[in-house]
C-alpha cells in the first residue's frame, strides 16, 4: 500500500476489538518486532511455542555524523513480508491467527494529515521520515531540557536522553520548519510501535509504554490522556504548541499494552500482512520492554513474578544496544537509570530501565574495523560458523587449560564509544582501549574482542549496582533473565554471569522479544484476561548459568576497578584540555 492510501487516523478511544476467531481452540498469535536493522515476525501458539518466523531487512541512512534515519513505509513493507514468511513457515492459514501486536525501537516517525511521510532529514527526502533511536543529533537540545531541572525529569533518572522524543522534537522545530508546519496541519508525531499499530488499524492509539518511557507522559497520574501530559514542561521547552491543541499530534488516547485497538486490522492492512480483516491488534510497546515481558514472569524454583521475587530479577535484552529492565511495587528513583515508569512493562508495577547505547554494535565494530575482518569472514563462511565462534575457539586455544578471561589481564576496554546511557547518563563519554601493540594478528583481535565483551558485562554490573543502591532500597538483584542476539554467544553469557555474580537464566524461547509482542496480541484477542496471566502461561526457563567464584571472582573485581577508573581518567583528560 502506498502512503497515499493510508486512512486518516481516527481520534476516538480504543474500541474493544474483535478476536478474529476466538481465544482458544487452536488459535495462534503473531508478534512483529522492528529492530534497528530488520523486521522480524513470528507465529506462536498459546503455550508460547514458536511455530514459524520471518526476517526482512530495513533500510538505514546516515547522512552525517550522529544522524540515523529510516523510512516508515519501508519498515511497513518489510513487516508485511516478514509476517507472510512466518505464516508460510508455520503452515498457518490466516483464519487461525486470532491476534497480533507490534514492538519496535523507540524511534520517532513523522506523517502529515493524509498519512504521507514527512522528512526528518537534512537531505529533504520525505521517504526518510524516521529519526532512529540511536540518532544523537539532539544532544544540545537534551542538555537544554536537563538545565531546566523540571520535575518530570525525576521520572527519567534525573536527566533526559537525546535518544528520547522531546529533544528530537525540539531539533525538528528549530531546524526543519517546513516539516514542522506540515505536521502541524493535522499530521502526527508517533513512536515507531504506535505508528505500526496505526498503520494496521487506522486508529491513533498511543501505548502507555512508549509515551511514559520516551515522551515524559506520567502514567501514574491516571485518568484521561490530558492528565498524563505535563503542559508546563512542554511549554517550558518551547513546544507548547504540542499540548495547546489537546495533544492531537502526540497522543489524545493513551492505553495499556495489549488492549485491543479499534476494530482490528483494516482491510488494506490485512491484505498487506496476509491476514484477515478484523484480526485483533493489541496496543504495542518498545522492543526491549517486549523482551522483558517475554522473560521476567517465568517460573523459577516454583515461583513466578511477585512482590517478593520482582526486586531480585533483571531482564537483560541484548542487541545492537542493551537494556536492563527491573520492576518493583513502589517507585525507585535511581540517578542515571531511567524511570520509575508506572505500568510501562508489567501492569501495576514500576519499571526502571538501565541501558548501554552500544553493545552488539560495539563488538561488531571492533571485529569489522580490524584489517583481518575480510579474512575472518571468509573463513567463517567456509566453515559454516559465525565469526564469533571462530574467535571463541581461538581464545580457547590461547587459554589452554586456564580461564579464558585471564587473557585480558593487560588489555582493557571502556565501551562508551556511543556515550554512556546508564548509570552515568553521559552522551559525551567515549571509549578507551588500553594495551594495544603493533601486532596485527588473529590472537590480538581475539583478545580485543574478549575485552570488549567483558567491557559490556562490566557495564551491566555497574547498572545492577546502581539499581541495588537506589533510593528506597527497592532492588536486590541477583538473577538475570537474558535474551537477544548476544545471548546466542556462550562467551557473552559466561562473562556476564561471572562478572555480575548473578545467576543468568536463558528463556525456553530465545526470541523473547517476539514472544512478548505475541503475548499482547493474545491479550487483545481475549485468549488471556491480562498481560500478567499471559506471562505466566507463555513463558518458561530453558537454561541456567551459575557464576563462578574464587580466584576468578577476584580477577574480575580487579578488572572492574580498572573499568571504573578508565572513565574517571577520561574525565581528567577533559579537565586538562579545558584548562
Amino acid at each position: 500500500m502506498t502512503s497515499s492510501r493510508v486512512s486518516k487516523p481516527k481520534r476516538s478511544r480504543a474500541g474493544r476489538g474483535r478476536a478474529g476467531g476466538g481465544g482458544g481452540g487452536g488459535g495462534l498469535v503473531i508478534g512483529v518486532d522492528v529492530g534497528t536493522g530488520s523486521v522480524r515476525a513470528a507465529v506462536f501458539d498459546l503455550g508460547g511455542r514458536r511455530l514459524g518466523m520471518g526476517v526482512k531487512p530495513i533500510q538505514i541512512w546516515r547522512p552525517q555524523a550522529d544522524f540515523v534515519e529510516q523510512s516508515g513505509d519501508d519498515i511497513w513493507r518489510s513487516a508485511g513480508r516478514a509476517v507472510r514468511e512466518a505464516l508460510a513457515q508455520a503452515g498457518a492459514p490466516p483464519e487461525r491467527i486470532i491476534g497480533l501486536s507490534f514492538d519496535a525501537t523507540c524511534s520517532l516517525v513523522c506523517v502529515d494529515a493524509r498519512g504521507r511521510p514527512v522528512t526528518v532529514s537534512p537531505s529533504g527526502h520525505d521517504e526518510r521520515n524516521v529519526i532512529v533511536w540511536m540518532d544523537h543529533r539532539a544532544i544540545a537540545e537534551a542538555e537544554r531540557i536537563n538545565a531546566t531541572g523540571h520535575e518530570v525529569l525525576e521520572y527519567v533518572g534525573g536527566a533526559i536522553s537525546p535518544e528520547m522524543e522531546p529533544p528530537k522534537l525540539m531539533w525538528l522545530k528549530k531546524n526543519l520548519r517546513r516539516s514542522w508546519a506540515r505536521i502541524a496541519a493535522g499530521g502526527l508525531f508517533l513512536d515507531l510501535a504506535d505508528f505500526l499499530a496505526w498503520r494496521a488499524t487506522g486508529t491513533d492509539v498511543r501505548s502507555l509504554c512508549t509515551t511514559v518511557c520516551k515522551w515524559t507522559y506520567q502514567g501514574h497520574r491516571g485518568g484521561s490522556a490530558a492528565g498524563g501530559w505535563n503542559k508546563n514542561f512542554w511549554r517550558r521547552i518551547g513546544l507548547g504548541d504540542l499540548v495547546n491543541d489537546g495533544h492531537a499530534r502526540i497522543g489524545r488516547v493513551v492505553r495499556p499494552m495489549g488492549e485491543p485497538i479499534g476494530h482490528g486490522l483494516t482491510a488494506a492492512a490485512a491484505g498487506q500482512l496476509g491476514l484477515r480483516p478484523g484480526t485483533a491488534v493489541g496496543v504495542g510497546m518498545i522492543d526491549a520492554h517486549a523482551g522483558g515481558l517475554g522473560m521476567i514472569g517465568a517460573e523459577v524454583e516454583g515461583q513466578g513474578l511477585s512482590a517478593t521475587t520482582a526486586p531480585r530479577r533483571l531482564a537483560l535484552i541484548g542487541g545492537t544496544s542493551s537494556c536492563h529492565m527491573a520492576v518493583s511495587v513502589k517507585p525507585a528513583f535511581i540517578p542515571g537509570v531511567w524511570g520509575p515508569y508506572y505500568s510501562a512493562m508489567v501492569p501495576g508495577l514500576w519499571l526502571n530501565e538501565g541501558g548501554q547505547s552500544a553493545t552488539g554494535a560495539l563488538i561488531d565494530h571492533v571485529i569489522e574495523s580490524s584489517p583481518l575482518a575480510p579474512e575472518l569472514s571468509r573463513e567463517a563462511r567456509r566453515k559454516g560458523v559465525s565469526v564469533h565462534e571462530l574467535l571463541n575457539k581461538r581464545l580457547g586455544a590461547l587459554a589452554g587449560r586456564g580461564p579464558v578471561s585471564r587473557l585480558t589481564r593487560n588489555f582493557h576496554v571502556l565501551g562508551d564509544h556511543h556515550g554512556n546511557r546508564s548509570p552515568r547518563a553521559d552522551p559525551h563519554a567515549r571509549g578507551i582501549v588500553s594495551g594495544l601493540s603493533l601486532n596485527r594478528t588473529l590472537d590480538e583481535l581475539a583478545v580485543w574482542y574478549l575485552a570488549t565483551v567483558q567491557a559490556v558485562a562490566y557495564g551491566t554490573r555497574h547498572i545492577i549496582e546502581a539499581m541495588n543502591a537506589g533510593r528506597g532500597g527497592r532492588y536486590k538483584i541477583d538473577t538475570v533473565f537474558a535474551c537477544g542476539g548476544g545471548t546466542k554467544n556462550p562467551l557473552f553469557v559466561r562473562q556476564h554471569a561471572d562478572i555480575t555474580g548473578c545467576v543468568t537464566l536463558l528463556p525456553r524461547e530465545p526470541e523473547a522479544v517476539l514472544l512478548g509482542a505475541a503475548m499482547l496480541g493474545a491479550v487483545a484477542a481475549g485468549a488471556f484476561p491480562d498481560c500478567t496471566t499471559a506471562m505466566a502461561g507463555m513463558t518458561a526457563i530453558g537454561r541456567r548459568v551459575e557464576p563462578v567464584g574464587g580466584a576468578e571472582r577476584e580477577y574480575h573485581e580487579a578488572k572492574y576497578r580498572v573499568y571504573r577508573r578508565m572513565y574517571e581518567d577520561q574525565r581528567g583528560y577533559g579537565r586538562i584540555m579545558a584548562s
